[in-house]
Formats: C-alpha cells, sequence, structure tokens
C-alpha cells in the first residue's frame, strides 16, 4: 500500500497510537477528479483511506472529515456541484463529525482545535488530498498547536506541478518534497502498512 513503490520519509516508523487516535481525512472530493489538475502521483491513496478507514471504525476509533468548499466561481469543489461531492471510498458514516472549510487549514474557521481539546487533545493521523496544499497545511498547524501528529503519506497524493522558475515537478516530487517538510518539523511521516498492524497490536491487546 505504498504511492507506486516509492518509499516515503520516515515511512513505517511509528511512536506511540492509542485507541483515542483521531483519523482527519481531508477533501476526498470528486473534484479532484477533474483533469485539469493535471497528472497525480500515487494512484491507491483512495484504497488506503479506504482501508484506514475501515481499520479505524472497526476498532471504534474516531473518525472526522473535513471538506472543502471553493470560494470562487471557478473553483473546482464548489457547494452544489459534482466537485463538492465526497469520494465513494471516504464516504462519511452517521455519527461521523463532518467539518466544511474554505481554506487550505482545517483549523481556520472550524471549530476542529476546540473538539480535538475536547477530546482530551488525542494524536492525529491525516489523511486526504492534497499533499502539498490542504494535507500539509493542517499538518503544519496541528503539530504547531501541540497535537501529535502524523501524516500517513501513501494515503495522500500530489499533482504534478511547475516551480518558480517554469521548472517541472513531477507528482512525486512535489508529494516527496511536501512529506519531508513535514518530517519531524510538523508531524511524523508514516505508511500505511504501519498503522494498520499499530491499531491490530491495539486491537489485539484490548481482546
Amino acid at each position: 500500500m505504498r504511492s507506486n513503490g516509492v518509499e516515503e520519509p520516515g515511512a513505517g516508523s511509528l511512536r506511540a497510537l492509542s485507541r483515542d487516535a483521531v483519523l482527519l481525512v481531508v477533501d476526498m472530493q470528486m473534484g479532484f477528479d477533474d483533469p485539469s489538475w493535471g497528472v497525480r502521483n500515487n494512484p491507491m491513496a483512495e484504497a488506503n483511506v479506504a482501508a484506514l478507514l475501515g481499520a479505524w471504525r472497526a476498532a471504534g476509533a474516531p473518525v472526522l472529515h473535513v471538506h472543502h468548499d471553493s470560494p470562487g466561481a471557478s473553483g473546482l469543489l464548489r457547494p452544489g456541484t459534482r466537485g463538492n461531492a465526497v469520494m465513494p471510498e471516504a464516504r462519511p458514516l452517521a455519527g461521523e463529525r463532518v467539518y466544511r472549510k474554505r481554506v487550505n487549514s482545517a483549523f481556520i474557521g472550524t471549530t476542529l482545535e476546540a473538539d480535538l481539546r475536547a477530546m482530551g487533545a488525542p494524536a492525529l493521523a491525516i489523511v486526504g488530498l492534497t499533499t502539498n496544499h490542504c494535507i500539509s497545511t493542517t499538518a503544519r498547524m496541528a503539530g504547531n498547536l501541540g497535537f501529535d501528529t502524523y501524516v500517513v503519506g501513501d494515503a495522500t497524493a500530489a499533482f504534478a506541478r511547475a516551480n518558480l522558475n517554469g521548472r517541472y515537478r513531477p507528482a512525486d516530487e512535489v508529494h516527496s518534497a511536501a512529506l519531508s517538510d513535514l518530517q519531524d518539523e510538523f508531524a511524523q511521516v508514516v505508511d500505511t502498512w504501519a498503522v494498520l498492524a499499530a491499531l491490530s497490536v491495539l486491537e489485539a491487546a484490548r481482546v
């Protein structure tokens, strides 16, 4: 369950995971399927998100969702459009809280921070789209706010972009650079298999 066989920075290492750890699913919305985004990496991201959701739900651990409402008339995630709809792999279940945002960070304009504090400030495992935008911004704020933050690198993805000098950066390069900037500064980057293994150990200990 790794992105195109590419090893992520710090992949596989996991300091600790408790049963109250929150899975934060960010912007898993149909608008990211629009071809105007260009070339994307990690076609397994959706499957990995689905696997993590299944494991979290089976463990009875908390799941929170964040959905983006594009504020502009040309935004691909505008409310009322197909692009705003949730991907089938990540549809919230009844009782799972959904936060709606209009900027990159899931903490801006929402009650996410206050709700996490009320829950006892548990660890966060962040997944979704896209690595270098809303995942990175949310993880940076989570780390700065003092939350024990994990980014599941192979459960997110990025699109190819150009540098300021116009050099084309492939999607894998954009993805890897974003994760590298997060690692050990704002978050710990882990792989889906490591998180699933940690959840399995917790479940075995509970039985």
